[in-house]
């Protein structure tokens, strides 16, 4: 059997550095091909070169990529603008990680499904409309006939996920590449394009190249695996022979950095801690519409309060609440007996001390134009917790030290950082005030599954040491096991259910809760 894609000997050159060295692989008909690895690794680059699609300059990609195609061979490296137009689109299909910023925000939908049936297969308006509908009723989009005029803004990005798929199929391609494009969506949402894409693959008949840093995922959808490390392939199988007998020590690692179900949480909190934060029928109201609607819960001193539910829950708007980012319109919040939602003035600013939070994205949090010394004097600066330069300088010594960073990264700006490098920052800021509570927004979900293990070790680390508070906020209740001694599950700014986490994790009393778990990847494939 032809491989759809055959690569032989990739190499890409930027500069002095070869960042991809010498990898090779096929991609069968009705096959997926997962390639895994963390960031930097080399895996968006190696299917970029590999596709014809790389425009870094001064990139050099040497080898052999050829695509079989109507009977032919095409080759890929090194092909002229006109041959890789005719492919792109056509013959090969992309799903990128963000589709936000992969769609036209000016466009409708249907002129962005359309474009390439009229560039590839020179269908009339009115044919290129009626496939558009077909392909929005393909992937599963609500009222398919009605999107077609709508614009990306006015979908989620589960949707917006599922139109990419769309435009990705729209001339079935012989091959169809797949670029993380889960990473930033809901576990139950994950799931669901997964399903998705494995459905349209049978339908369709297209080859598969799935692009993840998470071999948990990769368990669920690929065939053979090649898994890269810094530029190489260091482990190519079977995907069984992946999870059961990993020949590498990289690969060994990556499985066991994957947050399972039944892994285990936190050792059990003193059963006499007190209440630090307590919340009582907590409302908010955007436009008239209820965001959150009466939730009421305790978080006790020294333990961990896991947040759980799919975008949209009203999860990031109670943590807005208990820091003052967001108006309630009615409800109670303290901290140790103190009113956290009427503060006002000088006492709120006393209060804000008590309080840190964490974010998602530690590069939107950190200001580009500032070193990170400066990033974590400053809250010592606004609170005047440490008075002098000398003062700060050794406290900022001190808390970089806490989260795993030599004293020498205060000289340097966030992009020169890894992002979890930039996230330890982030935590040592927020530790920088001396906190009672820590609320941590979605603090792991940007990161590689790796790198996620270790700072969430660190986090439970600074626990233990520090006697830390959490709200733990995510949408992955594996994670939210590891790190949590009670777990609030929320739906619709509503709480669904709220127990002890191992209570709920083992014998979870709603459907919602058990759609949650059944959308966490196995610890292995179900199938190979």
């Amino acid at each position: 059997m032809t491989p759809v894609l055959s690569v032989q000997d990739l190499r890409v050159r930027l500069g002095r550095r070869e960042i991809v060295r010498g990898i090779s692989f096929d991609v069968e008909p009705d096959q997926t091909l997962g390639i895994v690895g963390e960031s930097g690794s080399g895996k968006t680059v190696t299917a970029l070169a590999a596709t014809g699609l790389l425009d870094a300059p001064g990139a050099v990609v040497t080898g052999s990529s050829s695509l079989a195609a109507g009977g032919d061979s095409i080759e890929l490296v090194g092909a002229k603008p006109r041959v890789l137009r005719s492919v792109h689109g056509g013959r090969i299909g992309f799903v990128f990680q963000d589709p936000g910023t992969s769609l036209n925000p000016l466009l409708t939908l249907e002129r962005q499904i359309t474009e390439s049936l009229q560039a590839h297969r020179n269908l009339t308006r009115r044919s290129a409309r009626q496939r558009a509908l077909e392909l929005l009723e393909a992937v599963g989009l609500p009222d398919a006939e009605r999107r077609l005029d709508s614009y990306p803004h006015q979908l989620s990005g589960g949707q917006r996920q599922r139109v990419m798929v769309a435009i990705a199929l729209a001339c079935d391609p012989e091959l169809l590449v797949a670029d993380e494009p889960t990473t930033a969506l809901d576990v139950t949402t994950q799931a669901q394009i997964v399903d998705l894409i494995k459905d349209l693959q049978r339908d369709f008949g297209a080859a598969v190249v799935w692009i993840s840093h998470d071999l948990g995922l990769v368990g669920q959808v690929a065939d053979t695996v090649t898994v890269l490390q810094d530029g190489v392939a260091v482990e190519q199988a079977p995907i069984l022979d992946i999870f059961d007998r990993p020949a590498h020590a990289y690969t060994r690692e990556l499985l066991d950095a994957r947050p399972l179900i039944g892994a285990g949480g936190p050792p059990p909190a003193p059963a006499d801690a007190p209440v630090l934060l307590d919340v009582d029928k907590l409302a908010v109201e955007f436009g008239g519409a209820p965001a959150v609607n009466e939730v009421t819960f305790q978080i006790r001193r020294g333990t961990t309060l896991g947040l759980v539910g799919e975008s949209g829950s009203g999860k990031s708007t109670v943590a807005g609440a208990l820091t003052g980012l967001v108006a309630p319109k009615s409800g109670t919040a303290t901290l140790e007996g103190t009113d956290i939602l009427g503060v006002r003035g000088a006492a709120e600013k006393a209060l804000r001390r008590r309080i840190s939070l964490v974010l998602q994205d530690p590069f939107a949090a950190l200001d580009p134009r500032a070193r990170v010394g400066s990033a974590i004097a400053e809250p010592l600066v606004v609170h005047r917790i440490r008075r002098g330069k000398h003062a700060r300088t050794e406290r900022v010594a001190e808390l970089l030290e806490l989260v795993g960073l030599p004293e020498e990264f205060a000289s340097r700006y966030p992009h020169e950082l890894s992002g979890g490098q930039r996230q330890r920052v982030s935590i040592a800021r927020a530790l920088a005030v001396e906190p009672e509570l820590v609320i941590l927004d979605e603090a792991t979900a940007s990161l590689d599954v790796s790198v996620q293990a270790r700072v969430l070790d660190l986090l439970s680390d600074l626990q233990r040491e520090l006697g830390l508070t959490y709200l733990f906020i995510s949408h992955d209740l594996a994670v939210v096991e590891r790190m949590s001694h009670d777990v609030l599950v929320l739906r619709d700014g509503a709480a669904v259910e709220y127990r002890p986490a191992a209570d709920l994790l083992s014998a979870p009393e709603q459907e919602y809760t058990r759609t949650l778990l059944a959308a966490v990847p196995p610890a292995r494939p179900r199938s190979g």
